[in-house]
């Protein structure tokens, strides 16, 4: 099958994904699906993976974490999916179900979890192998690129979101507007939360305007009013000091992001005092990726997507990070 192969880290300018020919997989264990893939997103963490920002657990190694398509070979028996189901791949791939962390419904922190483009191949290619119990039913509502971002941006924004405790009333601020920002703000805005955006593309803060956000800015520009909650999915860690000074006594600042810069100093009274809550997020449940979902085909959200060939997946990792995509990218084979 054609894949796009990381043989080596290295800036995206580089090229460092290689357009190549690998082995089709086979399901050869209990409970594993193998999958033609139909469009596969493009989030900030394959471009982590791309330009070794994230220690990498394999070499040669074929990215991608939010996958759609359909089920080409399943193991008999199984019940779950059949051939020609459309299904969704997420982010983590596998956990061990017997620490405390997974049978506390905290699978997301499980120490020996494995995850999807990172511990085995991803959908940067034209099949995948995924465990089945892995896999999501998808809306009929969107279609197959539409989907794509839904199945990480859209489940880690979700993610985020309700660990800020934001509701209906909450003035949320959210930092840095790309695909996870432009799901998680249409899922805000159904919660009934004034939404504050900083963003230093203006082609995204326009997209945040027509989404719903009651102001947008830059840094060090701010509203009149404090922020009850906030999310930042910009990895930047010099953004942090300047939230914090914006949210409100009792407020959460959730860091979306699976890599970060490095966080300045702070100052308590300033920064933390007034029982502010600082918190990361770490991958997410299968229940998130049920909720989002379910929710996502109720509001309905829809999803900005730039579609891109699959050989163009270098371009489309330097479009990322330059700030050139607007909404979600995503690959199609």
């Amino acid at each position: 099958m054609r894949a796009m192969l990381l043989k080596k880290p290295a800036p995206v300018d580089t090229q460092p994904l290689q357009d190549v020919e690998i082995p089709d997989p086979a399901p050869g264990q209990d409970g594993m699906i193998l999958v033609k893939v139909s469009a596969c997103g493009v989030c900030h963490t394959d471009l982590h993976i791309v330009e070794g920002d994230l220690p990498l657990p394999r070499l040669p190694l074929v990215p991608g974490h939010q996958i759609v398509g359909t089920v080409l070979e399943c193991r008999k028996g199984r019940a779950r999916f059949k051939k020609g189901d459309r299904v969704g791949i997420a982010w983590l791939r596998s956990t061990c179900g017997a620490c405390h962390q997974c049978l506390s419904g905290r699978e997301n922190l499980c120490r020996e979890g494995t995850f999807t483009g990172y511990h085995e191949h991803g959908g940067y290619a034209e099949q995948v192998l995924v465990p089945e119990d892995r896999a999501y039913a998808l809306p009929d509502s969107f279609d197959d690129c539409q989907a794509a971002p839904l199945l990480c941006a859209g489940i880690i924004g979700y993610r985020a979101l309700k660990l800020t405790g934001a509701g209906r009333g909450s003035r949320l601020g959210i930092y840095g507007f790309g695909a996870s920002a432009h799901v998680t703000i249409q899922v805000a805005r159904h919660m009934g939360c004034d939404v504050f955006v900083f963003s230093r593309g203006r082609e995204h803060r326009k997209l945040a305007e027509d989404l719903g956000a009651v102001w947008t800015g830059t840094l060090p520009d701010r509203p009149d009013q404090d922020m009850d909650a906030s999310i930042m999915f910009a990895p930047a860690g010099n953004l942090v000091p300047p939230a914090l000074e914006i949210l409100g006594r009792g407020g959460t600042l959730v860091l979306g992001g699976i890599h970060m810069t490095s966080i300045p100093e702070l100052d308590y009274e300033r920064h933390l005092y007034y029982e502010k809550t600082v918190r990361s997020v770490t991958a997410s449940t299968r229940e998130d990726g049920e909720e989002l979902l379910d929710l996502a085909a109720r509001i309905p959200v829809a999803t900005r997507v730039t579609r891109y060939p699959l050989g163009e997946a270098n371009k489309t990792l330097a479009h990322l990070k330059s700030g050139r995509v607007n909404g979600a990218a995503v690959l199609v084979p």
